[in-house]
């Protein structure tokens, strides 16, 4: 039995998650929030989530967990079958969360937690974004799916970040860094209207509440 250890407010949590559903690979969810949590160390040495507990070994890193999930499920892959369309499908997700995830993040605490960024911090992020953004429009192939015509590891990981950095961009920057991508926001409610997605969302929102009241008693 594989064990997911994370919480579902995580994004990368629920790139993993949606990628789980969408393989037909059965597991079990083990609620874990990292922040003053110690004992997770052993088992995630970042102290981040998601990671997987498999036979008392534990993984790591969202993108190692895709890959092993890839391994371990090869009769319903989510990558393409040519190596060319899997090294785009890993290139996307490169861009998605080095160029528009990871920058987003530094607007987080105002836009979800009550808290100020600095104007250089925004000046700064508000460059990187609208560069991540020419690249995704650049990359991204909508036919219909983020990299093709089958739904792919870049959907899961698209579907997991992009409306996060759409939703803080706007709250701090004042306009969504990705409006500009054409194609997306139908992209988007295409993939929202699949079951799994749907799922996801679900869950994602009902742990809203406890994760607010865990940062309280943090």
């Amino acid at each position: 039995m594989i064990k997911l250890c994370g919480f579902s407010v995580s994004n990368y949590y629920n790139k993993v998650k949606l990628a789980l559903l969408e393989k037909g690979i059965s597991f079990e969810e083990s609620l874990i929030y990292p922040a003053g949590n110690p004992a997770i160390i052993d088992d995630s040495p970042m102290g981040k989530v998601p990671y997987l507990l498999v036979d008392g070994i534990a993984l790591s890193e969202s993108q190692p967990i895709l890959e092993y999930l890839e391994h371990i499920s090869p009769g319903a892959p989510l990558y393409p079958a040519d190596p060319m369309g899997a090294a785009k499908c890993r290139e996307l997700i490169q861009i998605v969360e080095l160029y528009l995830e990871l920058p987003a993040r530094r607007l987080y605490a105002e836009a979800f937690f009550g808290g100020r960024v600095s104007e250089e911090t925004r000046k700064e992020v508000s460059v990187v974004l609208a560069k991540g953004a020419r690249a995704l429009e650049k990359l991204a192939r909508f036919e219909p799916f983020i990299a093709g015509t089958a739904f792919s590891y870049a959907d899961c990981t698209a579907y997991a970040h992009l409306p996060v950095v759409s939703t803080a961009s706007q709250a701090v920057l004042g306009a969504d860094a990705l409006a500009s991508v054409a194609g997306l926001a139908d992209y988007l409610k295409l993939i929202a209207a699949r079951p799994h997605a749907q799922r996801v969302n679900r869950e994602r929102k009902a742990g809203l509440e406890p994760f607010a009241a865990s940062r309280r008693r943090a």
